[in-house]
């Protein structure tokens, strides 16, 4: 595909700033032990963890530390080293209520620098207020999209800005719903790949140490750029980074930015989920009844990609913003914004059990050790065993202070250790068993 870009004086100012950082910190070693982008370094939402505990006392598990000063809105965490990253409308730590890029201490919660990123998103009703993409961090670079659309590149570890795309003005982008971006980029190698969305350059590949742009990807007809991250597949050795807009599910050449195939999907009020990558399948899933698909990629000649379908898209599978995760071969999720677990045969489509959990409405879940780790949308955590032959939600307490607003923002685990965000609160505890 052809490189598109409306506005080559600004590529070049981001260009320089990309390079001040990149330079400053690329030899930076990062610890083995990191959740640097929104579900994890491979996207999964599945924790490597083990040995954690299998049941937790009544107010849950022990609490490391609270702190306060994320703002408000839904992004998730991101931590590297001993930060942890988020972004936020007018945290406690801020005189006005314009949005911030904050860095905490991962060991005790306490703020360490925040960046004022642009103003607040204040478009909609109340709860549908606040910024919400996850920062990703790679080589002591935090890059974050705000949700009016500016691509920003932060100093890890100073917090000192540095110059920012406009993806509407840089590459035509658009978004495909009222609710301003949500992605976190993906840093693959040298290239960073996000989704500006629209007809002109849907997705687009820069080079992360200077801001040039590598290639774009055109979609004619594209609706706008949904909520999900890139995820990446590995098609008869071939590279692909499969996403979905708001017109549906799509992949692209990670090394020629052509499009290789793409799922087209009735028009609905928003698509979210990241899709769900294992081999060459890829589960895609949309809420608002829309539901969720598996295709099987296809290797052809001369490196074309297409796909078939193992199962069509069905409506019962649908998952609003919460997420699935995939242990073992069941998919696990909510159905739609219901407080109703899922269990799916990956390859089937078959719901396998569906249950009503503790909490109300949406879930976010994140994986580890054989068990999901459910967080509601009133602020109630569950933890339920990951097995396909029967639901059994084995704990649940609540959030301290929950409830003014949704709890919407994705649990982490890491080093046995759970990290929750509810708003400008955040939260630590300890799952480990000893």
């Amino acid at each position: 595909m052809g490189s598109y870009a409306s506005h080559p004086a600004l590529i070049r100012c981001v260009a320089a700033a990309f390079v001040a950082l990149s330079a400053t910190f690329c030899s930076t070693a990062a610890p083995a032990a990191d959740w640097p982008t929104f579900r994890g370094a491979d996207r999964t939402g599945v924790a490597p963890d083990t040995d954690l505990l299998e049941a937790w006392p009544v107010e849950g598990p022990k609490l490391v530390w609270r702190s306060a000063g994320a703002g408000r809105g839904y992004a998730s965490l991101a931590i590297s080293g001993d930060r942890i990253y988020t972004l936020g409308d007018g945290p406690s730590t801020a005189a006005d209520a314009d949005e911030y890029l904050s860095c905490f201490d991962r060991a005790t919660g306490k703020p360490v620098w925040k960046t004022k990123t642009g103003p607040a998103w204040n478009s909609g009703q109340d709860n549908w207020q606040g910024s919400r993409s996850t920062p990703t961090i790679a080589d002591g670079v935090v890059y974050v999209i705000t949700p009016h659309g500016k691509l920003v590149g932060c100093d890890a570890k100073t917090g000192r800005l540095g110059k920012t795309i406009d993806l509407a003005a840089a590459f035509g982008g658009k978004k495909g719903d009222s609710w301003g971006y949500s992605e976190s980029v993906l840093i693959d190698g040298e290239k960073l790949v996000c989704t500006p969305g629209g007809e002109q350059a849907t997705m687009v590949a820069l080079d992360r140490k200077t801001g040039n742009q590598l290639w774009a990807c055109p979609i004619p007809g594209d609706r706008g750029a949904g909520h999900a991250s890139i995820v990446i597949s590995e098609v008869g050795g071939r590279r692909v980074y499969v996403q979905t807009t708001a017109s549906g599910a799509y992949a692209v050449d990670a090394s020629t930015g052509a499009l290789l195939w793409s799922y087209p999907i009735e028009k609905t009020t928003a698509v979210i989920p990241t899709p769900v990558i294992r081999d060459d399948l890829a589960f895609i899933v949309a809420g608002y009844k829309r539901g969720g698909v598996l295709l099987r990629q296809i290797a052809g000649p001369g490196g074309a990609v297409t796909f078939e379908e193992v199962f069509p898209l069905k409506p019962e599978l649908a998952n609003k913003h919460g997420g699935v995760v995939l242990v073992g071969d069941h998919l696990y999720g909510c159905a739609d914004d219901q407080p109703i677990l899922l269990c799916v045969e990956l390859k089937t489509g078959n719901v396998v059990w569906k249950e009503r959990g503790s909490g109300k409405n949406s879930a976010a879940i994140v994986a580890a050790d054989g068990h999901l780790y459910v967080q509601y949308q009133d602020g109630t955590v569950a933890l339920v065993k990951a097995d396909p032959s029967g639901y059994e939600e084995v704990a649940s307490f609540q959030i301290p202070d929950s409830g003014d607003r949704p709890c919407w923002a994705h649990p982490v685990i890491l080093d046995g250790l759970l990290y929750i965000r509810d708003g400008d609160r955040m939260f630590c505890y300890d799952l480990r068993k000893n």
